[in-house]
């Protein structure tokens, strides 16, 4: 199977279109990012993603800043390049620094060494800590 395409705005069907505008209008840029052109391929798929991250990311009882670090936190997790560099452009935008992000990945790192153990060693969960 050969490599997917990306969907450009000229190539796009009109329901593609409607989601690019929006995601151009929201955010305020130019042309839409690769990941939203590479799930242009699924019209539907775009739509409800973009729906939903644009619900998601929207400012809340979480600030802008925190929600972006707690996606950079899980894309390092998962391992998603894509999304750690796209997310860590949105949260320095949004206002994090250099000595921010070093305690994001300090936490991030920390966090996942020792969810390791406690799965590892199937370390019960303490009663204080229940409900």
């Amino acid at each position: 199977m050969s490599r997917p395409q990306p969907i450009e705005y000229a190539d796009a069907s009109p329901q593609v279109r409607a989601v690019f505008d929006d995601i151009k209008t929201t955010r305020n840029v130019e042309d839409v990012n690769n990941f939203w052109k590479y799930l242009a391929r699924d019209p539907a798929g775009l739509r409800r993603t973009w729906e939903s991250v644009k619900q998601v990311m929207a400012p809340g009882a979480l600030d802008p800043l925190v929600k972006e670090m707690i996606y950079v936190a899980v894309s390092v997790t998962n391992n998603c390049d894509y999304c750690i560099a796209s997310h860590t452009a949105a949260a320095r935008r949004a206002g994090m620094t250099e000595a921010i992000f070093c305690e994001l990945m300090a936490v991030v790192g920390m966090a996942n060494e020792t969810n390791r153990l406690a799965n590892g060693y199937r370390v019960p969960i303490d009663p204080a800590f229940e409900g």
